[in-house]
């Protein structure tokens, strides 16, 4: 490496949206987005007064372009399309909803942008809601570790299998 040469950069991966340590808005937005629609249907029909709502934007699919790394750190490429839908609902108490969710159901989208509205609330702050949604990021946390240790044992060490071969 010649000196006018800059060192090599470390690559910081970036922050998840999804923390089931701390559920602020960004955290139970990608709860809500992640949880299957099953969870969410239980949790709507467990609501004792359904909220009334409008339609800011109603339920709708399209696509979003997926970028990926070579390498996970090298040069950005264009990885493909994949399908979201998206909605954006407005309680009859005033807050606002979003919601957009990979695939094409649009009653996962509703169900989303409703209960990203309730949990706006301050009389949510320690509701049935918040905890369905503590309770979802919970499993979705479970889920990844899940699979994260399926992948780790999985994993081949390259360099033991070159130092090996010399042997």
């Amino acid at each position: 490496m010649s000196d006018t040469t800059p060192p090599p950069r470390a690559i910081e991966p970036r922050e998840s949206a999804f923390n089931p340590d701390r559920l602020d808005r960004r955290s139970w937005i990608s709860t809500l987005a992640l949880a299957p629609l099953t969870d969410l249907d239980a949790l709507w029909d467990g609501l004792a007064d359904k909220p009334s709502f409008l339609w800011l934007k109603a339920p709708q699919r399209g696509a979003a372009m997926v970028r990926a790394r070579a390498g996970g750190t090298g040069q950005k490429f264009n990885l493909g399309e994949m399908t979201i839908t998206r909605c954006v609902v407005q309680l009859s108490t005033g807050e606002a909803g979003v919601a957009y969710v990979a695939g094409r159901s649009c009653r996962h989208a509703a169900l989303a942008a409703v209960f990203d509205a309730l949990l706006q609330r301050e009389d949510e702050m320690d509701g049935p809601i918040r905890r369905g949604v503590e309770r979802l990021a919970r499993e979705i946390a479970k889920r990844r570790r899940r699979v994260a240790n399926e992948v780790a044992a999985s994993k081949v060490d390259f360099a033991m299998l070159v130092q090996e071969a010399g042997r």
